[in-house]
């Protein structure tokens, strides 16, 4: 049909079109390549699964998988009455991105200055917007603004929705109790490192059961339970309990510091011990720091100095002598000696504190007069070879067995130079020419209490969780040393010391108290330091059924009227006083009338000054 010739009648212009046929080398062409794909798709996915399938598996799980890191808490630390004295809370860093900064309700696009940030972070965090916006400076992120902030701070930055704004957690110690269990709790460091007493004996102990928490969650974020290690949210709630009471230790540490105050002294320790299983009930110690603010206060007041530095103990071991002396049967507890005030051994001169003789007198009058004279007469009976057998035996020195960190062994003279030099059994006979640490001195005069056995101090009473504190643990086996029969009379001649004394001591109404005051010259490097002494009394009560010891050492009290009497008595009555009442102790015998009671004066006697001599001075 030509262009210009009219339509067909009775019908519509109809488009031809010719289908051209497919070459079949096309299709096949086509096929192969589909069929190479699908080949190489399946090789490929073959070669994922069971070439690359674990190590894409692992990557999955790297992602999919969150990974919290232990912050490293650790346990509380109560006292025996469960009142907290160390403890972790939370505590934040505030860090600020300042490229992200954002106000809730603002386009996500725009960026606020750090001044906009600083206007409203400046009252929450109570410093001026002037100090903010110079931390931030030019840095576009990674800026510490703040630490130490507590958890109702960070509560308030929170609520002020700041995208750019970062708080990251972390533990701080706290020590509620401030300087009062210091020396013996210890610190950590900034850098949470234990650095001093029990934090750091019993480090491990206190580190919380925390692992690495690791959760899987889904491509939304959320947790997915079969992703959660059994174990990954456990925390345990355990806490280590003392045996140390706060309240006895608070009235300890307040009469000591008193009196060191008062005396001028160098620096003092008081310690209570229920004589029954070992426990201390306080351990004072003075001067003191505060482990909240440690770096303000010299290293030296770290370590407690009654566990770790060794004394002369002087008149207060003189009780232990002679019940080593029972024991011996060297002397009869009816005996007597003849005191003239003076004695020369060895061609050394040893005198009484007052130089003056009392004549014949029994082993309670040696106790009650301090006679220097009167021990070397009775430990003259004991061959100086027993003598010093029996020091090793006590444990003179050998490390005490307790929790107590840092404790040392005492010294003593080789059993050659004991033996053969008269002078050193002569000495020992008052207690100097050895040494030991106030914490041994303590052991051993619970030994002469509970009826001879050698039980180890200690301070701790293990983990305990939950709510529930360890009842008061029942009495210890220790080691057998003394007859009771041996340690029931000398404690009935240290009963007579406190009862015979007119000057102001222990005496309670209703209660029989022990006791025995001592005034040591102190030694450095083998050499007597001239004026220099050691004050110190201990105490054991009741005497009729002993539980307790108390002994209060005060090292180199300043003035010519410093004894053991005048200086370490009024800090034991105090502590006594605050025991018997919080241990809830019954009165030894009915109180007698007012008149009597009006009447009656408190005191234990007993003082040792530095006999005179010349290198080898005793007293």
């Amino acid at each position: 049909m030509r262009r210009n010739d009219p339509p067909a009648r009775g019908g519509r212009n109809r488009r031809v079109v010719a289908l051209q046929s497919v070459p079949a080398g096309r299709l096949v062409a086509v096929f192969l390549l589909l069929a190479a794909g699908l080949v190489g798709l399946s090789i490929r996915l073959a070669w994922l699964q069971v070439k690359e399938g674990d190590r894409l598996q692992s990557r999955a799980r790297a992602v999919q998988t969150q990974q919290v890191e232990p912050i490293g808490r650790r346990r509380p630390i109560v006292d025996r009455q469960g009142r907290l004295v160390a403890l972790d809370e939370e505590r934040f860093t505030l860090w600020a991105h300042p490229r992200f900064f954002n106000f809730p309700g603002d386009d996500p696009q725009l960026v606020r200055t750090p001044t906009d940030v600083a206007q409203r972070l400046s009252s929450v965090l109570a410093m001026p917007e002037t100090a903010l916006v110079q931390s931030m400076g030019p840095r576009r992120s990674g800026v510490k603004l703040a630490t130490e902030l507590d958890p109702e701070t960070a509560r308030r930055v929170r609520e002020l929705g700041i995208s750019g704004l970062d708080l990251e957690a972390y533990p701080q110690r706290i020590y509620p109790q401030g300087q009062l269990f210091a020396n013996v709790v210890g610190f950590l460091n900034l850098e949470r490192v234990a650095q001093a007493g029990l934090e750091q004996s019993r480090d491990k102990e206190l580190r919380r059961h925390e692992g690495v928490r690791k959760m899987r969650r889904g491509a939304d974020g959320t947790p997915l339970p079969d992703g959660i290690q059994a174990g990954a949210l456990y925390s345990d709630d355990l806490r280590l309990q003392l045996t140390l009471d706060a309240r006895l230790q608070q009235v300890a540490q307040q009469a000591l510091v008193k009196q060191m105050k008062q005396w001028k002294a160098k620096r003092g320790a008081a310690m209570v011990m229920d004589v029954r299983n070992g426990e201390l009930l306080a351990l004072a110690s003075a001067p003191s720091y505060d482990p909240n603010r440690f770096w303000s206060f010299s290293p030296s007041l770290f370590r407690e100095w009654s566990v770790q530095d060794l004394y002369e103990p002087g008149s207060t071991f003189k009780p232990i002598n002679l019940a080593i002396a029972l024991q011996e049967k060297a002397i009869k507890a009816d005996g007597k000696v003849s005191d003239s005030g003076q004695l020369t051994i060895g061609g050394w001169p040893i005198f009484n504190h007052d130089r003056k003789g009392n004549g014949l007198i029994d082993f309670p009058t040696v106790l009650q007069v301090s006679s220097n004279v009167g021990m070397v007469l009775a430990m003259r009976q004991v061959k100086p070879a027993q003598f010093w057998e029996w020091l090793r035996r006590i444990g003179i020195d050998t490390t005490p067995d307790t929790d107590l960190p840092g404790a040392v062994a005492g010294q003593l003279k080789s059993r050659e130079i004991f033996t053969t030099q008269p002078i050193e059994p002569a000495t020992a006979a008052f207690g100097q020419g050895f040494s030991l640490t106030p914490l041994k001195l303590l052991q051993l005069h619970a030994m002469l209490a509970n009826g001879g056995r050698l039980v180890s101090p200690h301070i701790t009473r293990g983990l305990r969780s939950g709510e529930g504190l360890a009842d008061a643990a029942p009495p210890a086996q220790g080691l057998p040393v003394l007859d009771p029969a041996v340690t029931k009379q000398v404690l009935a001649w240290m009963e007579s010391v406190v009862k015979s004394s007119s000057s102001p001591g222990v005496k309670m109404e209703g209660y029989r108290i022990g006791g025995k005051t001592g005034t040591a010259q102190k030694a450095l490097n083998g050499v007597y330091i001239a004026g220099a002494r050691i004050c110190s009394f201990v105490a054991t009560l009741p005497i009729e059924d002993p539980r307790y010891v108390v002994l209060v050492v005060v090292d180199e009290p300043q003035g010519s009227n410093a004894y053991g009497s005048t200086v370490a008595v009024p800090v034991a009555r105090q502590i006594i006083e605050a025991l018997l009442v919080l241990e809830k102790v019954a009165p030894s015998e009915p109180a007698p009338n007012p008149a009597a009671a009006a009447g009656a004066q408190a005191g234990a006697a007993g003082r040792t000054t530095p006999a005179q001599g010349a290198a080898t001075v005793r007293g």
